[in-house]
């Protein structure tokens, strides 16, 4: 009788491991069914809301699986597996894998807030992690730039988040600056008012703010002048090289001289010593 009595207990027991463990891979079989339809929803939330596709694409992602994770810890209790030791499993493999990609982190990490609050936009001329370049690309692990040569940098968005960002074409204008030195005998006045009339000559140069050209110093050899004038992004280096080439052609139409560096040389005669 007593053997019978263990026999059932043993039996009751082992129905009971396999309802449990069947209950457990329905709610994992369903739970995996419905995690994917929450991602989905809110993928789509994210699109009608104007977020970026890479970064949407990426939570959805995230959404995912951090609901399927939950999941497996509910379906392993439910198979009558601990969840303490579990939980701590968890956290001790996350602990881990977070400090072997603590650089990869740190890239994504970046990527998501240069994506959120787009410091720059793909097309623009920027400087980032010591690079000058055109944004060619944003993703999650890094940036793609196209540098004025016409090579590719891919940067790590890590190494950008961690140094100073400069939009060149953020404001949609660009201020450029020319120095040009002209004889100490030659008229400043008639200089200056040569240049003005190669920017009123000019449309790309833009009348507000104003272009203006001042006497910066007086240097060694020449009187050095400074020409600043603000002009569209697109038309930054075309404009001063250009403005460069006519500011030298008027002024050796007009007589206005651009020295060069010189240096007196004085030889005396003497008696040499015995």
């Amino acid at each position: 009788m007593h053997d019978f009595l263990a026999r059932l207990h043993f039996s009751e027991n082992a129905i009971q491991h396999l309802l449990n463990i069947g209950t457990a891979l329905l709610i994992l079989l369903i739970g995996i069914w419905i995690a994917a339809r929450v991602a989905n929803f809110a993928q789509r939330a994210m699109q009608r809301a104007k977020f970026d596709p890479t970064l949407s694409g990426f939570l959805r992602n995230l959404i995912n699986g951090v609901l399927i994770v939950l999941l497996v810890v509910m379906a392993l209790q439910q198979a009558g597996v601990p969840a303490a030791p579990l939980i701590a499993a968890l956290s001790t493999a996350g602990l881990a894998i977070g400090l072997a990609l603590q650089g990869s982190l740190s890239n994504l990490a970046w990527g998501v807030l240069l994506i959120v609050f787009r410091p720059f936009r793909v097309g623009d001329f920027i400087h980032a992690g010591g690079i000058d370049g055109t944004v060619d690309s944003i993703n999650l692990m890094h940036t793609l730039l196209v540098l004025p040569d016409n090579r590719e940098a891919v940067v790590p968005n890590g190494k950008i988040g961690a140094d100073a960002i400069i939009n060149f074409n953020r404001r949609g204008t660009r201020r450029f600056e020319l120095k040009v030195g002209i004889g100490y005998g030659d008229d400043i006045g008639k200089a200056m008012r040569a240049v003005s009339e190669l920017f009123a000559a000019d449309e790309r140069i833009l009348r507000d703010p104003e272009p203006g050209v001042w006497t910066e110093s007086l240097g060694d050899s020449s009187v050095n002048l400074v020409v600043r004038a603000f002009v569209r992004s697109g038309d930054f280096w075309a404009t001063q090289t250009d403005l460069l080439r006519r500011i030298k052609e008027r002024f050796d139409a007009e007589g206005i001289t651009i020295p060069f560096p010189q240096r007196e040389l004085r030889v005396v005669q003497g008696k040499l010593p015995d």
